[in-house]
């Protein structure tokens, strides 16, 4: 035990100097008489560390730790290997070019190996502080911060940036909103560009989704205050194979993006203003089905070398829809599929009906088609004689209204300059971007489904019933008041937001403006009519707070902090209140 203790002391000691290397190999520029030195450090660190695993293989006693010990030495070996053979090859030039070739490889380990010991950091987490909903939000605040920092870095940005600024675009790309006070494709680099690429992502689909998966790959099971904190995030209902669905809920996402990164490239190759076509192509692909709506063109998506890209847009709306209507709904038809398309080629048949198809799903499903369908008409009305002129075809015009009915449900992107709109098409959008996605999907907003239960609530109410009946199903009262309680919610935030950047903004700025930006903060949308880049320093705070309680859900941090775990067995007499 106390080989274990001290190794692990060492351990945390070369965390911290894995965490300096890469700070200061990405946050600054190096002279070149620096680099020689700086690169020989990164060997004799990667040494270090095979040496150091290694040892923990042979010491540790139980098995999850030999895995991660196993999986460590994997990378390190790798790398040492890599760079052996890579100085062979470039065995001809000097040895500075040969240091200069082993650099990015180095690097790239480096930082795979820190990311699989901060999820592990996370996992003990779990045991400090018990309450699942605080461990997801704190989760947020953790990686929103955590992406300022690094976006201050000297080398994340042309010519630097404020710490406002910095909290503004890591709380958006973690959020999945879209919204920017910076140009993300002038202001950032490269590589402040890949650290808002990485906030996405994590922000997508959670830091603690991420965590169960290596969790499962390391140890192949869960424990139980593991199991409760992924399952809100994931939407699992019950704790059995918990960590199963997070990492069929990782593979399904790396998969949809890797497969849309593919179609985008050769849907630019065209364009000829677009130098890095493999960094774009994941870029958006990642921030598509993220729902982020972050794009490396100053203009978005409105750029004029790929306004009339109709391939390429119809490639990112299906990104959009799919991480929209989340893995639950995907998965259930996956289900469907294996239960009935692939029973007719086997010699079993299933003689009674089985509804695999969830009542979510088909709630979810109707919802997305109607406020598809309706949103795309209603556009094409009111914006024939406006925005649509600037398409001549036939297709391009549906592709133009089928985008703007897609991308308010928290997408972001942009093909029309939504400052130039009608006043109806823009009350639509604010409709749109307030309804936002479904449950357990990358999208933000109140989600059709709570739309749909609080309309068709209002319709059991006038018909006299006291329950929501559908599809041969009962829905519980606590669903209907849930629901009920995230609509009022969602309209005293934006409330409070709207009436706060009122007060804080000149006194000329358009109410609409205005409460097409809150609107779009909350239900981590990310379109803007040109407003936010031009907020006042306490107007960013409170879009950053409102992007913030959006993506959590002001219900779930309150449940968390208020919910108590008593059961009540007394009811006190009921008494009639006049509503009407």
């Amino acid at each position: 035990m106390k080989r274990e203790s001290l190794l692990n002391n060492v351990y945390r000691f070369f965390d911290i100097i894995v965490l300096f290397f890469i700070v200061f190999d990405f946050g600054y520029d190096f002279a070149d008489n620096f680099n020689t030195p700086h690169v020989l450090g990164l060997l004799i660190l990667s040494g270090f560390l095979l040496a150091f695993n290694a040892a923990k293989f042979f010491v540790y006693k139980y098995k999850k730790s030999k895995k991660v010990a196993l999986v460590n030495i994997v990378i390190m070996g790798s790398l040492l290997l890599t760079s052996l053979i890579m100085t062979i090859v470039y065995i001809d030039y000097n040895f500075h070019y040969i240091l200069q070739k082993i650099k990015p490889v180095l690097e790239g380990g480096l930082i795979a190996y820190f990311f699989l010991r901060l999820l592990i950091l996370v996992r003990h987490i779990y045991d400090v502080y018990f309450n699942p909903a605080i461990v997801f939000v704190g989760s947020f605040i953790i990686l929103a911060l955590s992406g300022a920092f690094l976006l201050l870095m000297p080398s994340a940005t042309q010519d630097g940036i404020t710490f406002t600024n910095a909290l503004f675009t890591a709380t958006s790309a973690v959020c999945v909103t879209g919204l920017a006070v910076v140009d993300t494709s002038l202001d950032f680099t490269i590589v402040g560009q890949t650290i808002i690429l990485v906030l996405i992502q994590l922000g997508g689909i959670g830091i603690l989704t991420f965590t169960s998966f290596f969790a499962f790959f390391f140890r192949g099971s869960s424990s139980f205050k593991e199991g409760l904190n992924t399952r809100d995030f994931i939407a699992q209902e019950g704790l059995h194979d918990v960590f199963k669905a997070a990492l069929h809920v990782v593979v399904f996402t790396l998969s949809l993006e890797i497969i849309g990164a593919f179609f985008i490239y050769y849907s630019i190759l065209d364009v000829s203003t677009i130098t890095n076509k493999f960094f774009f192509s994941v870029f958006h692909s990642i921030s598509a089905f993220c729902n982020a709506g972050f794009s490396i063109f100053s203009s978005g998506l409105f750029d004029q070398s790929i306004r009339f890209n109709y391939a390429f847009q119809w490639v990112i709306m299906v990104l959009i829809v799919f991480g929209g209507l989340g893995h639950n709904i995907v998965f259930n038809f996956v289900q469907y599929i294996k239960t009935y398309v692939l029973e007719l080629f086997s010699k079993k048949r299933i003689h009674k009906r089985i509804p695999v198809i969830t009542l979510n799903t088909k709630i979810v499903i109707y919802t997305t088609f109607i406020l598809l369908i309706g949103g795309a008409g209603f556009l094409f009305i009111s914006e024939f004689n406006n925005t649509l002129l600037n398409h001549t075809s036939a297709f391009g015009k549906f592709t133009n209204v089928a985008f703007g009915s897609v991308t308010p449900r928290t997408a972001g992107f942009n093909v029309i300059d939504y400052s130039s709109m009608t006043v109806p098409s823009l009350l639509l959008v604010i409709f749109l971007m307030w309804i936002g996605a479904s449950p357990a999907s990358t999208g933000g907003g109140i989600k059709t489904s709570t739309f749909a239960i609080a309309t068709l609530n209002i319709i059991a109410i006038a018909r006299g019933k006291s329950r929501i009946e559908l599809f041969g199903r009962r829905l519980t009262a606590e669903t209907t008041l849930r629901a009920f309680a995230i609509l009022c919610i969602s309209l005293i935030v934006i409330g409070i937001a709207i009436m706060a950047l009122l007060i804080f903004e000149p006194k000329n700025t358009p109410l609409l403006t205005v409460a097409f930006e809150c609107f779009s903060a909350y239900s981590t949308v990310g379109l803007s009519l040109n407003f936010t880049p031009t907020l006042s320093e306490p107007s960013k705070y409170v879009i950053i707070i409102v992007m913030f309680v959006g993506r959590i859900g002001m219900l779930n941090l309150m449940i968390g902090l208020l919910r108590q775990l008593n059961h009540q067995f007394y009811e006190y007499p009921k008494e009639n209140i006049l509503i009407n």
